[in-house]
């Protein structure tokens, strides 16, 4: 195998695992918020070891001209996940990545204003169709109102995390590991609070079943994902990465409708088509 194919292995193996963290979650006995702080912690934790082990030194410099941003988008990518775990828990699981998928289209919206960068006309009827493709999926022509709650976890989850995207795009200088391991960190940091508070006086109960899946979902699904996705991100052309991105949704649309079998009507799948071709051709 050369080079080229283990990192586009290494690509497909992080986009693979993270259209399954809908998945996992389902089978955790625990708040959505403590099963996002722990992945913060326990990947940031990975990613620290990972870079011990690569004897790669960690840029203070780096990170302290870009604290500003690192900052801002830890707090998101905390917010993130607290958004996305409840879509997760509240509508189906390829509802809430539908919804959070939509982030890619946002920053395209909004790219004039905070990027600088003209608006392309041609991706006008890609957001109008995406629009579309979201409604269709939530289940307002099917009757299905029980989640629209879930979807609107979902657009926060994608709304915030396109102020991710828009964050990582004005980083300068920085290693994609070090500015992964900081923004794990203040992730953890920002859910934190929202854990004291919502678990303040609760009784929780937790298994051994518990402790592996949250254990996998930070070490694997976040520790290790994150070092795959950048490895190969550093490496393949922008089309591979983009194409394969698509892997994501696709994963968990199949997770959601295969083995969780949760329902999907005729519309949400019309949907699903609109918002998965809609962001592809935003990146051609």
């Amino acid at each position: 195998m050369s080079y080229l194919q283990k990192e586009r292995l290494k690509y497909i193996i992080a986009v693979v695992l993270y259209g399954t963290i809908g998945l996992f979650l389902r089978f955790v006995n625990l708040p959505s918020e403590i099963v996002a702080m722990c992945r913060g912690t326990i990947g940031s934790l990975f990613i620290y070891l990972y870079l011990r082990f690569k004897q790669v030194k960690i840029d203070k410099k780096a990170i302290y001209n870009n604290r500003n941003l690192l900052i801002l988008s830890g707090v998101c990518l905390g917010l993130n996940w607290i958004f996305l775990f409840k879509a997760y828990l509240t509508t189906t699981v390829a509802i809430a990545s539908l919804c959070n998928y939509l982030a890619p289209l946002i920053v395209v919206i909004v790219s004039p204003i905070v990027l600088h960068e003209k608006w392309e006309l041609r991706k006008l009827p890609l957001v109008a169709l995406a629009f579309l493709g979201i409604v269709l999926v939530s289940g307002v022509f099917a009757k299905q109102h029980g989640s629209l709650l879930g979807v609107v976890y979902g657009l926060l989850a994608a709304f915030v995390f396109s102020l991710i995207i828009i964050c990582n795009r004005k980083l300068q200088d920085i290693s994609v590991y070090d500015r992964s391991l900081v923004q794990l960190i203040i992730s953890a940091l920002t859910i934190f609070p929202y854990v004291l508070f919502n678990n303040y006086g609760v009784s929780i109960s937790i298994g051994l079943k518990d402790v592996l899946i949250v254990l996998m979902l930070g070490a694997i699904h976040t520790g290790l994902a994150y070092c795959f996705y950048f490895s190969g991100m550093a490496s393949l052309d922008v089309q591979t990465i983009a194409i394969l991105g698509y892997l994501e949704p696709v994963v968990s649309l199949l997770c959601s409708t295969v083995i969780l079998n949760e329902p999907l009507s005729l519309y949400g799948w019309i949907g699903a088509a609109l918002i998965i071709f809609s962001a592809f051709m935003s990146e051609k």
